[in-house]
């Protein structure tokens, strides 16, 4: 299985990270994408992945929270990665209106120059959005039909919201947010409409650890080697048998990134 969603250049990785991708390897995934969030860990991602030929791929992006570092609308640096084989969308980019980290409108700029970027290079988006859909959709829709895929990453929307992502022919990446019968209620009840060939699995790790997992881990850190787990819970949720979801989403990840 692949993960889509691996911040392995986070500095909860840094006393371990060998160790971290060893145990992903032996938990069977069989790659993952490394998620570049900004000007720092975009660069640092795609050296990571290039470090691991055939297993690691990563992205090139500027994550909304950290719009405000963006000076140049052309992303020269982000640019430059895309041309490297290993980086294989661009991304993670979007809007992000419940912190509000950096200001709407700066938010706003640097995610049309993202969706300018991808559409120039042929390159697929990873997208980020929470607490902003109509305005994240207003600014992405004019760029679909040029844009070879985008999937909106760590999905954790409404319903309608799904449905209109889905209408849009986004792909969907969830994680282990449907492993908490708390917060995660309402993308439980969801989870079944997305159909089998719009659907990606990932951990988003070291965040958002399956509150479900027994024993529970020591750490709160989430790592790859968890994603069979949501993927067992995925599939419960969509009453299909565990190793058809993996064979079918490996798939979907396999053709969106090009892998």
């Amino acid at each position: 299985m692949i993960d889509i969603g691996v911040n392995l250049t986070s500095s909860q990785f840094d006393k371990d990270r060998e160790d971290v991708v060893s145990r992903a390897k032996e938990a069977g995934i069989s790659a993952m994408v490394l998620t570049g969030t900004d000007l720092e860990s975009s660069p640092e991602a795609a050296a990571m992945a290039a470090s691991m030929p055939g297993f690691a791929f990563s992205t090139a992006g500027v994550h909304p929270h950290d719009a405000k570092t963006v000076d140049d609308l052309t992303l020269p640096s982000i640019r430059a990665l895309a041309n490297e084989p290993q980086v294989v969308a661009i991304g993670e980019c979007g809007l992000d209106f419940n912190r509000d980290f950096s200001p709407r409108p700066q938010q706003e700029a640097v995610f049309e120059a993202h969706l300018k970027l991808a559409v120039e290079l042929n390159m697929p988006v990873f997208l980020h959005c929470r607490d902003a859909h109509e305005r994240f959709m207003a600014i992405l829709m004019p760029y679909l039909d040029k844009l070879p895929g985008a999937v909106l990453h760590c999905f954790t929307g409404s319903e309608d919201e799904l449905k209109a992502c889905l209408e849009a022919g986004l792909y969907i990446g969830i994680t282990g947010w449907v492993c908490d019968e708390r917060r995660g209620e309402a993308l439980r009840a969801i989870v079944p409409l997305i159909p089998d060939d719009k659907l990606m699995i990932e951990t988003d790790a070291p965040y958002l650890l399956p509150r479900d997992l027994k024993p529970k881990p020591k750490s709160r850190r989430n790592e790859p080697c968890y994603l069979p787990h949501i993927a067992s819970e995925i599939a419960a949720l969509r009453q299909q048998d565990t190793e058809q979801l993996i064979t079918q989403t490996t798939l979907n990840t396999r053709r969106f990134f090009g892998l």
